[in-house]
């Protein structure tokens, strides 16, 4: 194979390596870390043979590589502030690399038409008689061009170029950068054990009950009196159909043998989106979903962007959807439709956490304005399912009430699309939760699971209806 068709055939394989690293996700981590070292490793041999000018090129292709690899390493070790900082570097490493090659590229090739037209260096448009002018061609590079009217034909050609490339790369990028997603998230396939119906039990308990007058001279031993006290005894966990139950292959009816339960925290412009990564709140969140229902899951969380979460299949779109944050919350117009789409044609939900700030507060219910401008939030009670689905929780559980101290909802069709948590949940499933006292950050794990669970069995029901229509 030549080296022409080994720089191809390794472009191609960077290219689905980066594509199923930052789209599809299909291939293990460790197997796309070892391909991204050998890429790299690949690119840089070049450098050390050739003339100066190709070294310099090969040490220009290879900083994609070598900054991707950078980005990868770190984005797996959980580093996101890291990975965060190595992206944007790289992106404007890119940007110049590219700039400099664009400068010289039309730089030399101006030079060479000079030189073929006999022409010295130099040559501005007042240089041509006017024959020269009109009989000019419309070619960018030949600074006899038609479309260069002023003085300095170098520069308006240096301008034309920067202007173009700027434009050409800031497309490119946004591009890249709002394609939809490829992933399938689909729910576990039901099946374990089920579960009977709730059984709740009256228990009526007894007490003796001494009522004397303690002036009376009279001694005697009063009958005794009831008092009667009402305990609601729950003999069981609340109800599911079979397919909701627990044990190994516990899952959800209308899911597939593939499915598996995601947490994907959407990333969005503006503001801290990524706020406890580096605790692995999400990561400790999904670990403890999974021991505590017996569903499977996927191995990892998932972060993405608005526009990656578009067009995908109701059954193939994720039931539960994260966001937090405590700085400015920046949406599209675009990205709200997304967003309206997933929630009512798609039947997900958003789970919304306060990370910090009033303005964070004001700036969600804002977002919720526009994406279900028919709906008005209401305050969540704690009788709700999604407060008492799994576990029964005796009050709302937060770190700090950053938001208020009430959770709220947005409901459509008695289905809780939105819920809104007031105090910064996030941190309170972070590796150390805080500070908190372990009751309120064992309360704050009991409340994501009622969520993700709430989601999901959500999604379940509507998808079996759908299914039962279709039949």
């Amino acid at each position: 194979m030549t080296p022409n068709r080994s720089t191809v055939a390794a472009s191609l394989i960077w290219l689905l390596a980066w594509i199923d690293s930052t789209v599809t996700q299909r291939v293990p981590p460790q197997l796309l870390w070892i391909v991204f070292v050998l890429l790299a490793g690949f690119s840089l041999v070049p450098i050390a043979r050739g003339s100066l000018q190709r070294r310099r090129l090969a040490l220009s292709v290879a900083s994609i590589p070598c900054f991707h690899l950078l980005y990868f390493s770190a984005a797996q070790l959980g580093w996101h502030t890291a990975a965060s900082l190595i992206q944007n570097l790289g992106i404007a490493a890119l940007f110049f690399i590219g700039l400099a090659w664009l400068i010289y590229g039309v730089e030399s090739r101006a030079r060479e038409l000079e030189l073929a037209a006999g022409k010295p260096r130099g040559l501005t448009q007042s240089d041509l008689s006017p024959e020269s002018r009109v009989a000019g061609s419309w070619n960018p590079l030949d600074l006899q061009s038609r479309l260069y009217r002023r003085r300095s034909c170098r520069l308006e050609q240096s301008l034309a170029a920067l202007l173009t490339y700027g434009l050409s790369f800031l497309l490119l990028f946004l591009l890249l950068t709002r394609l939809p997603g490829c992933d399938s998230y689909e729910l576990p396939l039901g099946g374990g054990k089920p579960k009977p119906a709730q059984l709740v039990r009256l228990q009526k308990i007894i007490q003796k009950k001494f009522v004397i007058n303690p002036f009376s001279t009279v001694r005697f031993n009063p009958p005794p009196i009831e008092k009667v006290q009402l305990r609601l005894l729950e003999a069981t966990h609340h109800a599911y159909e079979v397919g909701y139950g627990e044990d190994d292959g516990a899952g959800f009816a209308g899911g597939s043998a593939r499915g598996k339960v995601e947490f994907v925290r959407i990333q969005y412009d503006g503001g801290d989106w990524d706020q406890d990564l580096t605790e692995e709140s999400d990561l400790n969140m999904l670990t403890e979903y999974q021991v505590r229902t017996g569903h499977r899951c996927a191995a990892a969380p998932k972060t993405r962007r608005i526009q990656q979460l578009a067009g995908m299949p109701p059954d193939k779109s994720p039931a539960f959807v994260y966001i937090t944050g405590q700085g400015n919350l920046l949406t599209s117009r675009r990205e709200q439709e997304i967003l309206r789409e997933l929630i009512t044609e798609r039947h997900g939900m958003i789970f919304a956490d306060n990370g910090g700030s009033g303005g964070w507060h004001q700036q969600f219910f804002e977002l919720m304005r526009h994406v279900l401008p028919n709906t008005e939030p209401v305050r969540v009670p704690l009788d709700h399912p999604i407060h008492r689905l799994r576990y029964d929780l005796p009050f709302l559980p937060y770190v700090a009430p950053h938001g208020g101290k009430d959770a709220w909802g947005w409901v459509i069709e008695g289905r809780l699309a939105a819920y809104y948590h007031p105090g910064d949940i996030g941190d309170a499933w972070g590796n150390d939760h805080a500070g908190i006292r372990r009751e309120i950050w064992e309360y704050c794990y009991q409340l994501g699971v009622n969520a993700m669970l709430y989601a999901h069995l959500e999604k379940s029901k509507w998808l079996t209806s759908v299914a039962r229509q279709k039949n």
